[in-house]
């Protein structure tokens, strides 16, 4: 479907529609919105969204909700093979969809749902399996659990232009105390002040921070020892035991994934 194409979505007189779309890899997508709320799951290869607020990093088997009208940019790591869920904003609402983006699990239920529903029309049946079946999906993207796959960014200029930096080469090295002087503040000043920017702990988001840039490494090809000395971990087994218990699963099962 061609980006005109998409445009026309909002034009559906259907409140979900899902579509296919597939994306050679280093594909970028250009600052857009669309009249819709969009969950993009990563049926292959990674995805890497940008706005204003933050970073997300969609890893294969994972979605991201972006809300109607949240202007965005998306990369494509690796080749990727894309499920778009566009959600109207009355249904969005109804529902309780969030207001900002996320990026979420995809229970082996919602990913069915999706495969189910992408072989829809688009104006499909108000009535029977197709009605029920588009409901039930409503309702599972509502209820996905959220994951810390995000590093939002401050509204302070001089605070966004220092995370910015450390999202380019970030490191675990960079301690609170690093942080505060840059911004010439006392320690307790800029932890108060992080957390009012950016809402978790410099702490919290160096660690995401950190686990975004070595998602993006691994799919580089880079292995799991180097990846986790470089940005600062104790050691690969400390890298591991995070980023276990962030995905579910071992950076290493992670690059077999990517590889099939």
């Amino acid at each position: 479907m061609r980006d005109a194409e998409l445009e026309l979505l909002g034009d559906v007189p259907r409140d979900v529609v899902v579509i296919e779309r597939a994306f050679a890899a280093g594909s970028h997508y250009p600052a857009h919105r669309h009249q819709r709320g969009q969950l993009a799951f990563a049926r292959q290869g990674s995805i890497s969204v940008m706005t204003r607020f933050g970073h997300w990093l969609v890893p294969p088997g994972r979605a991201v909700w972006v809300p109607a009208g949240i202007e965005h940019e998306m990369q494509m790591l690796g080749p990727v093979v894309m499920l778009n869920t566009f959600v109207s904003v009355d249904a969005a609402d109804r529902v309780g969809l969030a207001t900002h983006c996320q990026v979420c699990a995809v229970s082996p239920l919602l990913y069915q749902l999706l495969l189910q529903a992408v072989e829809l029309p688009l104006v499909y049946p108000m009535d029977g399996r197709s009605h029920h079946l588009m409901g039930l999906l409503l309702t599972e993207i509502s209820m996905a659990t959220v994951l810390p796959l995000h590093a939002p960014l401050p509204m302070n200029e001089g605070l966004a232009a220092l995370c910015r930096s450390l999202l380019a080469a970030p490191t675990l090295l960079m301690d609170t105390d690093a942080m505060a002087a840059r911004m010439a503040m006392s320690r307790s000043t800029f932890t108060r002040f992080f957390r009012k920017e950016t809402g978790i702990s410099y702490m919290q988001w160096r660690q995401q921070a950190c686990l975004l840039a070595a998602i993006r490494r691994l799919e580089e090809g880079q292995s799991v020892t180097s990846v986790a000395l470089e940005l600062g971990y104790g050691s690969p087994s400390t890298f591991t035991a995070l980023f276990r218990k962030t995905l579910g699963m071992s950076p290493q099962a992670y690059v077999r994934i990517q590889a099939n």
